[in-house]
């Protein structure tokens, strides 16, 4: 399996979008690491998780080519995961020519119920309520679904309460990810599933940088200490386990080299635009 982060940052991106905070001023001129587009993953050449406001430059910035995906996976319905204007652009015809295998090709969209409306709500308003390109799949938390070669388990996040949000556990050949974003603390029931499952690569939302979390429904770098010590306590985790930090905001305060500093010495691996990874 492999994996690369397209982006790395929280809703607003790093620096900010209208930002003139200090660590937005410092991440502009260092430029590098400290630059940061929206949440966003691969996994191997056909699958994606969270379609952002940023997959556009993501395409750019990576040479990706997107009508090699056939699975979209969606976390939950926050606008910086979830662009479903841009999805329909993936209709053939005056939007999109494709080339060979591609051509005629369906993909799949998997998420629950809160993105669902919002992806027919786009298919509404630009093919009037009917495509015939992709295939939406409501996800159910904790049954698990065969996406291409993956099989992928979505998991409760703890995020809003007026939605399902989800963290996903991925598997491909007996090796384990655990993708985390958007969630505070993990549900008992997420807990519970995780019981039994021996994870290779943990990445886990740490929004908050150093700063402390609380109970939002979002990790900080404490929380995430916290985190790891439960899944190493409970066998899912072990020494071997590589544990990986992502999702920041500005308002934690601390650029790429700052992360490293409070980070490392926790175990953790601070993740960056395009860094990639085969587990």
């Amino acid at each position: 399996m492999k994996i690369k982060y397209l982006g790395t940052a929280a809703y607003e991106g790093f620096p900010g979008l209208f930002c003139e905070c200090e660590a937005c001023q410092k991440a502009n001129a260092e430029g590098g690491k400290n630059i940061r587009l929206r949440a966003s993953m691969t996994i191997n050449e056909d699958t994606l998780i969270d379609f952002g406001p940023d997959i556009y430059m993501q395409k750019l910035r990576y040479n990706l080519n997107l009508a090699n995906i056939r699975h979209f996976i969606m976390t939950h319905s926050h606008s910086d995961h979830f662009n479903p204007f841009d999805l329909m652009a993936r209709s053939e015809g005056n939007y999109s020519h494709f080339q060979g295998e591609n051509k005629g090709s369906k993909v799949n969209v998997y998420g629950n119920e809160k993105v669902k409306e919002f992806f027919d709500f786009a298919v509404k308003v630009e093919f009037g309520g009917h495509q015939d390109f992709m295939n939406y799949i409501e996800v159910v938390p904790f049954k698990t679904y065969e996406v291409g070669k993956l099989k992928v388990t979505p998991l409760l996040a703890q995020h809003q309460p007026d939605e399902k949000s989800l963290i996903y556990l991925i598997e491909e050949e007996r090796r384990t990810l655990l993708y985390a974003n958007d969630t505070g603390i993990f549900p008992e029931a997420t807990y519970e599933y995780l019981q039994n499952v021996k994870l290779d690569v943990v990445s886990l939302d740490c929004t908050h940088g150093a700063r402390y979390a609380g109970g939002s429904g979002h990790l900080g770098l404490e929380t995430c200490v916290q985190t790891k010590e439960r899944l190493l306590n409970m066998g899912s985790a072990c020494e071997e386990t590589t544990f990986i930090i992502t999702h920041f905001s500005h308002n934690g305060g601390l650029c790429h080299e700052d992360l490293e500093k409070v980070a490392i010495p926790h175990g953790f691996v601070v993740a960056y635009d395009g860094m990639e990874m085969k587990i």
